[in-house]
């Protein structure tokens, strides 16, 4: 699974503007999760590691010594929401809730098999935005996403909500080292794109900690 790695506002096509930031190294300077920022690009770490299984860090990754992980900030579930994200090749069916993004922090559910979805972002099956859902890796195995990597151009994801079921078609796999996605974070969680979803998730795992995260981008199917 592991492998390693090859500010400005935008618009969630709901008329409100957001600060990226962006996620990289395995314990977030954060503590762990996901993390963005337009104001501080790159500080932080991976995004969505879990130590273990048994024991997963609720910010989505390790902790530095002494820190506490920060915990997934729930939000409001709001019509159109993602419920479930289903990904035939991983034989991924997993939870997904809204989360937010105090300071602009992003944190996944503490459960591994949870996946958080942004709800000031884009949502599945808007026009416009890409609508991005997060989860832990756990590298000894557990975490929804843990095989992220190994989607492959045309792979299958479909995400169901109280609407409906929306299905995609994976249009690209990249890894970024921490640097490099800080760098290309307004681009690759783009709010003025067409509509897409965007999954995420930590990677290549040094015996200590997450140096880079899986981006994937899939299109929505007609």
């Amino acid at each position: 699974m592991s492998r390693p790695a090859s500010s400005t506002p935008t618009n969630t096509g709901r008329g409100r503007h957001h600060w990226w930031l962006a996620a990289a190294g395995v314990v977030l300077v954060v503590a762990g999760g996901l993390a963005w920022s337009g104001q501080t690009p790159g500080a932080g770490t991976a995004v969505g590691e879990a130590p273990t299984a048994s024991r997963p860090a609720a910010s989505g990754s390790a902790s530095p010594a002494g820190a506490a992980p920060r915990e997934a900030v729930p939000a409001r579930r709001v019509p159109g929401a993602p419920r479930r994200v289903l990904i035939p090749r991983l034989e991924v069916d997993a939870p997904v809730q809204p989360v937010k993004a105090p300071g602009g922090t992003l944190v996944p559910p503490g459960d591994p098999q949870r996946l958080g979805w942004w709800a000031a972002g884009a949502r599945p099956g808007d026009r416009t935005g890409s609508a991005l859902v997060t989860g832990h890796t756990v590298h000894t195995g557990g975490g929804a996403l843990d095989d992220l990597e190994t989607l492959r151009r045309g792979d299958r994801v479909t995400v169901r909500t109280d609407r409906g079921r929306i299905r995609y078609a994976v249009r690209r796999v990249a890894v970024f080292g921490k640097g490099s996605l800080a760098r290309q974070a307004e681009r690759l969680f783009s709010q003025g794109v067409p509509g897409r979803l965007v999954l995420i998730t930590c990677e290549d795992w040094d015996g200590s900690r997450y140096l880079s995260n899986v981006v994937v981008t899939a299109s929505p199917l007609s």
